[in-house]
C-alpha cells in the first residue's frame, strides 16, 4: 500500500480536536489516526543543533558542523552550546526556550540535540508543542533524547530520528552519519547485521518504538510512556550494572510492555559496570530471561546506541524485521502491519560476516 494513499486515508480532525485543550498539554490523538510525517530536507535547509541535557563546546561540534554542511545543509547553534549550567546546558529555563524557538521557527527544517546525558525530563513540560504537532520536524537524537521521543510518540503519533547527536559524529563519510543524512533526504533505508545465538528467528511489521532502557523505565506512569502492542521494541543502554539492566528489563515485563510485540531489537550495551557482586548470566542472557516465553522475534547486537556503529532509525514508522541465527534485517517499509499470521516465520537468512550493511545505490545513497 503506498503511504501516501495510506495517510490520505484519515482524517486531521484529531489534530483539530488537540488544539482546542487549553494550556500546554495537548490530548492523545484517536487511535487509527494517519502518521504525520514531518517533512524531508533538501539542499539548503537548516539543522538547528541545542543542548536540553548535558552541556557541548562549539568545538566539540566541529566535525558534525562540517558533515552537515556537506550535505549541502546549513546549521545553527542554539544559545545553549557554550553554555554550562551545573552538570546541564544552562538552567531548566534556558534549556526549554532554547529548544522551544527551534520548534518555532519556520527557518529551523530538523532539530539536532548536542548530547545527551541527563536533563531532558527536567525541562520537557515546559514545551508548547502546539506548533510542532500542526507543523512538525525532525527531532534527532538518542540516550536521554529517549524521553523526547517517547513523549512525541505517545502524545502525537509523531516519528522522530533515534541517531548520532551533535558531539557524536565521527567524520562526514562514517557509517553511521551516512545513514543519517540519507534518513533526513528521504531515502529508505534496510540495514543487516550478524546473528547471535540467542536470537529468535521469525518475521514481524510493525512500529518502531524505544531506545534507551533507562528512559523507557523513567516514561513509565506518565503521559509520556509508550503503547507497545504491536510494535518493534528498540532498546539498548550503557554504563549499567548486570543487575540494574535486570530490574529495569522486569519493569518492562511486569508492566506488560513485553506481552504483545511485533517484536524486539536489542541494540548496544556498552560500558557495562563491573564493581558488582558476581553475576554469572551473561548480559545477552538476562536480557533473554525476559523474553523468552513470547513467540515474536527477537535480535541482539543490533548497530544502533552508544557506539562507534550508530545507525540511524526512525522511531513511529513502520520497519519489516527478519530474524534468523545468522542475521537480522530490519527494513523501512511503507506498509501498515498486516496480521502476525499473514508473516511467514523464517528460520534462516543467509549468513554473513560483516557485523552491519546499508544498501546503497552507485551514487553512495542508500536506496
Amino acid at each position: 500500500m503506498n503511504r501516501k494513499h495510506f495517510l490520505q486515508s484519515f482524517t486531521t480532525a484529531a489534530v483539530g480536536t488537540m488544539l482546542l485543550k487549553q494550556g500546554l498539554a495537548m490530548p492523545d490523538p484517536v487511535p487509527g489516526t494517519s502518521i504525520k510525517m514531518p517533512p524531508y530536507l533538501k539542499p539548503g535547509d537548516t539543522i538547528g543543533i541545542t543542548c536540553p541535557a548535558g552541556p557541548v563546546m562549539a568545538a566539540d561540534l566541529k566535525l558534525c558542523r562540517e558533515a552537515i554542511r556537506n550535505w549541502g545543509l546549513k546549521v545553527r547553534f542554539g544559545d545553549t552550546v557554550d553554555h554550562l549550567w551545573q552538570r546541564y546546558g544552562g538552567t531548566d529555563e534556558e534549556r526549554a526556550a532554547d529548544f522551544q524557538r527551534m520548534l518555532d521557527d519556520d527557518r529551523i527544517n530538523a532539530i539536532m540535540f548536542g548530547r545527551g546525558g541527563y536533563g531532558v525530563m527536567r525541562m520537557m513540560d515546559k514545551i508548547n508543542w502546539e506548533k510542532f504537532a500542526r507543523q512538525p520536524k525532525w527531532l534527532i537524537g538518542f540516550s536521554d533524547i529517549t524521553a523526547f521521543h517517547c513523549h512525541v510518540q505517545a502524545v502525537y503519533d509523531i516519528p522522530t530520528i533515534h541517531a548520532d547527536m551533535g558531539n557524536g559524529f565521527n567524520g562526514n563519510d562514517d557509517g553511521a552519519a551516512m545513514s543519517l543524512r540519507n534518513m533526513l533526504m528521504g531515502r529508505k533505508q534496510e540495514h543487516k547485521c550478524d546473528g547471535y545465538y540467542l536470537n529468535r528467528p521469525g518475521k514481524s511489521m510493525g512500529k518502531l518504538v524505544g531506545g534507551n532502557l533507562s528512559l523507557l523505565v523513567a516514561m513509565q506512569g506518565s503521559k509520556s510512556a509508550i503503547k507497545t502492542d504491536g510494535k518493534i521494541l528498540l532498546i539498548e543502554d550503557v554504563s549499567e550494572f548486570k543487575y540494574t539492566i535486570d530490574r529495569m528489563m522486569m519493569n518492562l515485563k511486569r508492566s506488560g510492555m513485553l506481552d504483545k510485540l511485533a517484536g524486539i531489537v536489542f541494540g548496544a550495551f556498552t560500558a557495562t559496570k563491573s564493581n558488582e557482586d558476581p553475576y554469572p548470566m551473561s548480559l545477552e542472557e538476562i536480557i533473554f530471561e525476559k523474553v523468552k516465553e513470547y513467540e515474536y522475534p527477537v535480535c541482539f547486537h543490533f548497530p544502533a546506541g552508544h557506539q562507534r556503529e550508530n545507525l540511524a532509525l526512525k522511531l513511529g514508522t513502520y520497519y519489516q524485521l527478519e530474524v534468523s541465527k545468522y542475521s537480522t534485517l530490519l527494513s523501512e517499509t511503507n506498509e501498515p502491519p498486516r496480521k502476525m499470521a499473514e508473516l511467514p516465520i523464517i528460520d534462516s537468512i543467509s549468513p554473513r560476516t560483516d557485523t552491519a550493511r546499508v544498501i546503497t545505490d552507485s551514487a553512495g545513497l542508500i536506496k
